[in-house]
């Protein structure tokens, strides 16, 4: 039984659930790929102070790095795409990821397969670097350096990326002059669930939390707090 190699589907919409009309299979596996996760954050300064916050801004979409080659020469063991010119190969290949599909309007949504790695996506870009040729100028090997960007909905990127999640634990330093139902406004958009915070860290007031400046207090997930 040969080696499973790397597919690109190809989907027709947001949600990957209407499957396009081409797909492509690496003619041979890359060596390696690179996942880049990245998180933005946005450092304040503190009044008065050196000290800066490091506060959570947004986590950018996902990035997969590939880098695999097209061959010409016929010298490959195991090469999928044996006897195709490399100029076939690269046409296909920018046809399924790259050229713009007319019934959608823009380049495929798509999802690479390989052994556990699915990774739902969309193009962003190509790098193309060729390195031998025939006599006649064609190419007889190319190598690619791909990037593609995770997709997610918006409504998923939403709810990872929301600055003040209900449904994340926070913890916060009462500082002098802090009021509960207005750090907890802060965290949920809405006061109305003081009570749940008070009952979470053991408070019997939610109106003088003088003694507890200094001190760390939590604002518990609202879906978790409610199975409670």
């Amino acid at each position: 039984m040969g080696i499973d190699k790397l597919i690109i589907r190809t989907y027709n919409d947001l949600k990957l659930q209407l499957p396009g009309s081409v797909a492509f299979e690496l003619p041979i596996n890359p060596e390696s790929y690179t996942r880049n996760l990245k998180v933005v954050y946005d450092k304040r300064t503190g009044d008065g102070g050196d000290g800066s916050e490091a506060r959570f801004k947004v986590a950018l979409p996902q990035e997969l790095r590939l880098e695999f080659v097209f061959d010409g020469t016929d010298t490959v063991q195991g090469y999928k795409h044996e006897g195709k010119p490399v100029k076939k190969q690269l046409e296909e290949f920018l046809n399924t990821v790259y050229f713009i599909d007319g019934k959608i309007h823009r380049p495929r949504f798509l999802e690479i397969n390989w052994g556990t790695l699915i990774f739902p996506c969309t193009l962003k870009s190509i790098d193309l670097n060729y390195t031998l040729f025939e006599e006649n100028g064609d190419p007889l090997r190319v190598k690619l350096n791909c990037t593609f960007s995770r997709y997610t909905s918006k409504e998923e990127s939403a709810r990872f990326n929301r600055l003040s999640s209900a449904d994340l634990t926070h913890l916060r330093l009462i500082q002098p002059g802090d009021r509960l139902d207005l750090m907890t406004f802060k965290i949920y958009n809405d006061s109305k669930y003081v009570l749940e915070v008070a009952r979470a860290n053991g408070l019997t007031s939610i109106r003088n939390i003088k003694h507890l400046v200094g001190k760390e207090i939590q604002f518990p997930p609202l879906q978790k707090s409610a199975d409670k």
